[in-house]
């Protein structure tokens, strides 16, 4: 079934989310404090990881600074920040979560977090062309982990993070006939480092919070591909 993966996913960010509200509430603000600063630790660490093992020394840090620069500019222009931080506050009222002043903030790094990456572009895809949705699975396995933590800490709007992830994965699941062509092993190389790097800074918005706008500079992501194919 085309698809299943994505659900799958969804599905283990809401389960995941649940799971968190229930434990934060048995944690005092100091230790919710800690564990966030820690999952940021650990959130840096895997992109560093995934970073070097694409090779970003390997001559791509001039196209990792073109793709900012370029990727950025235009996320400024189009205010995607506010966008999506819109909609965070638009989900806050509909769920009746006002009292929440985390919620806005948990669900834009929540939703970074389990957004970016090759493993959501090339999961979505083999599910799409080959009704395949192992890469999704492990996917979800990991953003189950993820939000448990994410959601302990910085409450209901983490959990709500399964719309973007069902939005993003959905439609390149439905287009993935068409994108695949375009994906590339230097292509991916590429979306793999620029997205190491853009989960990088939602690891140290999670220990400094608001460093990085990373909703404005997720361009990036296809400005690496474009960049890869030129």
């Amino acid at each position: 079934m085309m698809g299943i993966g994505t659900i799958i996913n969804c599905l283990a960010i809401i389960i995941g989310g649940i799971i968190g509200l229930l434990f934060g509430k048995l944690i005092n603000d100091s230790m919710a404090d800690t564990l966030t600063k820690a999952m940021g630790l650990c959130v840096i660490f895997i992109a560093i990881n995934d970073a070097v093992e694409n090779s970003l020394a390997n001559g791509n840090s001039t196209m990792m600074v073109i793709c900012f620069i370029i990727g950025t500019i235009i996320g400024e222009l189009l205010k995607l920040s506010q966008h999506l931080e819109n909609f965070g506050e638009w989900l806050k009222k509909k769920t009746h979560s006002e009292k929440d002043d985390l919620f806005v903030e948990g669900f834009v790094n929540a939703s970074m977090t389990v957004c970016i990456g090759a493993m959501a572009v090339m999961g979505a895809i083999s599910d799409g062309i080959f009704h395949n949705p192992d890469i999704l699975i492990v996917k979800a396995l990991l953003d189950f982990i993820i939000i448990v933590v994410m959601s302990a800490t910085l409450k209901k709007g983490c959990l709500f993070s399964f719309i973007p992830v069902l939005i993003f994965q959905g439609s390149i699941t439905l287009l993935s006939g068409f994108i695949a062509p375009y994906l590339t092993d230097l292509a991916l190389a590429y979306l793999s480092i620029c997205g190491s790097m853009l989960i990088f800074c939602v690891g140290v918005n999670l220990i400094r919070p608001k460093t990085f706008n990373v909703v404005n500079m997720l361009p990036t992501i296809l400005f690496s591909v474009i960049y890869a194919l030129l």
